[in-house]
């Protein structure tokens, strides 16, 4: 029976008040909201409270993960989100035969313009959901991608990482964040991963680690290595902006590298930096900082932090309108 006084997310709360957004700043949210704010006897109560942050941020774009139950009865929980984040305009992954837990996007469609619409499948598990949007006024189009790695079997981890790697081809301008499951590569990072040997619960230990060249059982680290790890002194594919924050900006480690789960849970070890931002080089640059949220709202909402990444609108529109190439 729901305790809650306030409608359920499957039943719209109504608009809300238009946000107070900062001058030359465009917000992204990245959060997973465990079983999307309801409880197992029905009571949404971490739902509202999890909608009253969100709002708090004035984000122009969401990317969730755990989206629980969103294609149930019309979807009405992922019409009733994008509803009580003022009218935004709402993309919704599907549920597979593995999990009912969907990501989705949603777009605040007074910054930008739906253009296309893409679903990523590696396996059973959480399809990607990857929108694209035009920033109005600029002619070249922004990608967009909620993913939720697998958090159960780390060589799925991998194949979903090389997947998200086609947003990031040559010429493609991608933001993409989500609940990776797995740890940062980075070595200044490493003192903060789990000691396994003080990790009580052996189920998250077989499925957080993976054999190493030595025989020994690690940390797993390959996705970020996928998707952000240089090669050969070569490029990487994305810029994974948490420290991209800290080396290029000079953002404190403490503010961009602070851990986000679990907010809940004991046996898991120290909490950790799992739910990560990525985009391309030239997006990147328009990056101001980022931002981890773990105060009580948050915590009373989901075991997950929420992660902000803010932009430079005017450099996002720069990096999207390039010049026409000189063909004299």
């Amino acid at each position: 029976m729901t305790t809650s006084t306030t409608p359920h997310p499957g039943e719209s709360a109504g608009p809300t008040e238009k946000r107070a957004d900062s001058c030359d700043e465009v917000r992204f949210l990245l959060w997973n909201i465990e079983h999307n704010g309801v409880d197992a006897d029905g009571c949404d109560k971490r739902w509202h409270r999890a909608m009253d942050v969100a709002e708090s941020v004035g984000a122009h774009v969401v990317l969730r993960q755990e989206v629980t139950r969103g294609h149930a009865k019309g979807q009405r929980a992922k019409w009733a989100e994008a509803t009580r984040l003022g009218g935004f305009f709402p993309f919704l992954a599907s549920a597979t035969e593995e999990s009912a837990n969907p990501t989705a996007v949603y777009v605040d469609p007074t910054m930008f313009e739906p253009v296309q619409e893409f679903e990523h499948r590696t396996a059973l598990w959480h399809p990607i959901c990857n929108p694209v949007v035009r920033l109005k006024g600029c002619p070249k189009t922004l990608s967009l991608a909620s993913f939720h790695l697998c958090s159960w079997d780390p060589d799925k981890r991998v194949r979903e990482a090389r997947r998200l790697t086609i947003l990031g081809r040559p010429g493609m301008e991608a933001i993409l964040g989500g609940d990776c499951n797995s740890y940062p590569h980075a070595a200044d990072e490493a003192p903060d991963l789990p000691d396994w040997g003080r990790v009580n619960n052996r189920t998250h230990f077989e499925q957080r680690t993976v054999v190493n060249h030595y025989g020994v059982r690690v940390s797993d680290t390959r996705p970020d290595k996928i998707l952000a790890g240089r090669h050969d002194q070569r490029a990487s594919v994305f810029m994974e902006l948490g420290q991209y924050a800290v080396k290029r900006l000079g953002q404190s480690r403490e503010s961009a590298l602070a851990p986000t789960a679990s907010l809940w849970k004991s046996d898991q070890g120290p909490m950790q930096r799992i739910d990560r931002f990525y985009a391309t080089a030239g997006i990147a640059k328009a990056l101001r900082r980022v931002e981890v949220l773990d105060h009580k709202d948050v915590k009373k909402s989901t075991d997950h932090a929420a992660v902000v990444a803010v932009f430079s609108e005017a450099e996002m529109r720069r990096v999207l309108s390039p010049e026409p190439a000189d063909t004299a």
